[in-house]
């Protein structure tokens, strides 16, 4: 669908918005509001550390608590990198490999059990997140730098780190680092805590499916204070026109994905309200080095140097988006890396693909056509620019990301976070030896690159740390397993008349410091 005719079916949207209704109840003498959140999908489980995407965080941030508290909304772009005390009153390095932090006490999960140090072990324990036979895997890029983690006495925990480590507590406020309670998960086992987990936050499950709706209830006896709804409800809606038609007849009070070419479309309504914020996330091509044709890194390069990605940002983000320097992020602070620039080179592309003796093979680009905004338009135009280089490229729309990364996969696209504010928290997490991309053997040409990035998790010197970041960007970049597209924006609509503000990271913060409502 072109960007004109689905302005004309959102402008219409309305008309089927009766079909969406869905009546709400409340409890007797029960004051507090319901909130729904209608998604464009919902994550498989909701064990926080094993959904660690945009739609599985989203939900699962209200959920579950982290020991430290990064201050998002500290900073005015929703980006903010201050470290507060949470579940955690406080926290001492008492070497550089050893921090002992200790906890706050009287904290409450949702099965009424006081949060202890043998729940925060348990959490980070050998087999969880980290180690040869971890149970999570993907909980290795955050946690792999643990050596033990061990509690001292009920309200004090020990953690002990194989290498110097700087960002040990940037870690513990950050994605993987959601505290689980070790009795129940012991009691459930880990597929059933991972439908139904129990935690300590704001609400609890009360139950999940992927295919229809996440609905969590208040847990009033929540350490930071009453939760402001007594109900949330994330309500999986593909479909952009059934959301803003939903939101249009106050069937949803919040929904998300909005593109940019539909802000003023639904902002135009008089009661609602569209919140965006520049995402710390990129979207990304990622291409699979076994392909005969992409095993050839100069065909990558080429297929990198031949996107306009500022007429990208242009034609389909109307300014909200940017096109970063690289896989590098001025939120890195001194490691950051002045003077990168991707290019943008259709002759050199050209001359590649010569040198490469490339003779037109068929390129395929696949995508999911809702999971990311914009990415089926985005698709449509890197192909027309592929095929303006002499690119044989043509498009696949999958549903699922198991079909985008299946046989014969090429090109598909993929998003990365900057889930610390350094680089061991973006690229690294993203490309390193515990990552997607080399784990599915897409790329093996990254011994260079593993090299320094290790090197990078033991060094504490500020210039030797930029200096191992700049090679591993060089090696990244020469090597081309994928290529940056744009860091993009995210919009939400929502009712004038609540208060919330969105974070740069897809968490939705329903804390009651976030979430509140006009008294009627």
């Amino acid at each position: 669908m072109t960007p004109i005719s689905r302005r004309r079916f959102l402008e219409g949207a309305s008309v089927a918005s009766a079909l969406l209704a869905t009546p709400q109840a409340f409890a007797a003498g029960e004051t507090r509001q319901t909130f729904t959140v209608a998604v464009a999908d919902l994550p498989a489980t909701l064990e926080p550390a094993r959904e660690l995407s945009n739609v599985g965080t989203r939900v699962t941030y209200s959920i579950f608590d982290t020991l430290i508290r990064r201050d998002f909304l500290g900073a005015s772009d929703g980006g903010g990198s201050e470290l507060k005390p949470h579940l955690a009153v406080k926290w001492e390095r008492v070497s550089p490999q050893e921090l002992v932090v200790t906890l706050r006490q009287g904290v409450k999960f949702h099965n009424g059990d006081e949060l202890t140090s043998e729940d925060v072990a348990y959490t980070f324990r050998d087999g969880r997140l980290w180690g040869d036979k971890a149970q999570i895997p993907g909980g290795k890029p955050y946690f792999g730098i643990l050596a033990s983690v061990e509690p001292i006495d009920r309200y004090s925990v020990r953690f002990r780190t194989k290498v110097a480590d700087v960002l040990l507590e940037q870690r513990l406020a950050s994605w993987c680092a959601w505290i689980v309670n070790k009795r129940a998960y012991e009691a459930m086992g880990f597929e059933a805590y991972s439908r139904k987990p129990v935690a300590t936050g704001p609400y609890r499950v009360v139950s999940h499916s992927a295919a229809e709706a996440t609905v969590l209830e208040a847990f009033d006896d929540y350490f930071m204070g009453k939760p402001t709804a007594r109900r949330v409800t994330f309500r999986r809606v593909p479909e952009l026109a059934a959301r803003v038609a939903g939101l249009v007849a106050g069937d949803y009070d919040l929904i998300t994905n909005i593109p940019p070419d539909q802000m003023s479309v639904v902002g135009a309504y008089k009661d609602i309200d569209v919140r965006s914020v520049v995402l710390a996330n990129v979207h990304v091509l990622a291409y699979n080095e076994q392909d005969k044709v992409l095993a050839d890194k100069r065909v990558r390069q080429a297929l990198n140097l031949a996107i306009d990605r500022q007429k990208l940002v242009d034609a389909l983000w109307q300014g909200t988006a940017q096109v970063p320097p690289s896989h590098n992020f001025p939120e890195y602070g001194q490691m950051f890396v002045e003077g990168r620039k991707l290019p943008y080179d259709p002759a050199k592309a050209k001359a590649l693909l010569q040198q490469a003796g490339y003779k037109g093979e068929p390129i395929v680009y696949r995508t999911m056509a809702n999971y990311y905004t914009n990415a089926l338009e985005a698709a449509q135009i890197l192909v027309e620019q592929w095929k303006a280089v002499g690119i044989n490229a043509s498009l696949q729309v999958v549903e699922n990301s198991t079909q985008m990364r299946g046989a014969g996969a090429q090109i598909f696209n993929w998003s990365n976070s900057t889930r610390l504010p350094d680089p061991l928290g973006a690229i690294w997490v993203a490309w390193g030896p515990a990552g997607e991309h080399q784990i599915s053997k897409f790329w093996t040409s990254a011994e260079g690159f593993n090299k320094a990035g290790t090197a990078l998790e033991a060094e504490v010197d500020p210039a030797r740390r930029k200096a191992l970041f700049t090679e591993m960007l060089d090696i990244w970049e020469d090597e081309a397993p994928a290529t940056i597209l744009y860091q993009p924006s995210e919009a939400y609509a929502i009712k004038k008349a609540i208060a919330w503000r969105p974070t740069t990271f897809y968490f939705m913060d329903l804390r009651p410091d976030n979430l509140s409502f006009a008294r009627s």
